[in-house]
């Protein structure tokens, strides 16, 4: 019997894998549903769906490797990210799918769940006010009109795998849906910024780099507490705590 990794775990979700399969068990039963629907829907390589019965979802392993992770040293050639710079364009040149995602929520809800977050950081002490005070104006441009998109939702670079200079799937589509498409790109190069460049001429249109730079606080800001209270490192080297103070 193939030897089983437990790939993430917490009060919410937990990805486990047995040889070529992984199990998701998923304690909101609507994001499985919307990780399988969008996979269906996706103009990309996704794993294959081999059974779901609530609350666990079976799919297939992806060929290749990821370009990275979030702290960690990033992999793959310029050529490999620009790959998947072209993967996101197709995503969000794709018809819309019926649904808001994590992309998608609106400027109000955006602009109330920053404020009541750096006020916690700052009142519990997690982050320097001044850090969280100059990060919180960095993000106000990303709280904008945009046109929505087909986005992911969670792009990070562990998500992405790729074999060469091809990209051979993407994986975890629970916050799929209509959404800004600069958050999926600015998802995908946070902490990566080396790399935004490549990632830009693969997606092949002028973008706003103030965006993304907005949506590299906002997201930052957003996560710290939420990877703190369960059990991730935000302070680690190159994660989102090193992150807000690049923008310092």
């Amino acid at each position: 019997m193939d030897e089983v990794e437990v790939v993430v775990a917490h009060s919410e979700r937990v990805t486990v894998r047995v040889g070529d399969v992984f199990l998701k068990v998923d304690a909101d039963q609507a994001r499985i549903d919307v990780e399988v629907e969008a996979m269906s829907l996706a103009p990309v390589p996704t794993p294959k769906v081999l059974w779901h019965k609530p609350p666990v979802l079976a799919i297939t392993a992806l060929p290749g490797t990821t370009l990275g992770r979030l702290g960690g040293p990033s992999t793959g050639s310029s050529a490999a990210w620009a790959a998947a710079g072209a993967a996101i364009r197709k995503l969000h040149d794709a018809p819309l799918p019926s649904w808001p995602g994590r992309a998608g929520r609106s400027i109000a809800v955006l602009a109330a769940e920053l404020d009541e977050e750096c006020e916690l950081l700052v009142t519990n002490g997690l982050l320097p006010a001044d850090l969280v005070t100059r990060n919180r104006r960095v993000a106000e441009a990303a709280l904008r009109p945009w046109t929505p998109a087909f986005t992911h939702g969670d792009l990070q670079i562990a998500h992405v795998f790729v074999d060469g200079d091809e990209v051979t799937g993407v994986i975890d589509w629970s916050e799929a849906g209509q959404g800004d498409a600069l958050y999926d790109l600015a998802t995908f190069t946070l902490g990566h910024e080396e790399h935004l460049d490549d990632v830009l001429t693969g997606y092949g249109t002028d973008i706003d780099l103030d965006v993304i730079h907005a949506w590299w606080s906002l997201r930052s800001l957003l996560a710290v507490r939420w990877l703190t209270e369960h059990g991730f490192d935000p302070f680690a080297p190159g994660c989102e705590v090193d992150v807000l103070k690049s923008r310092m």
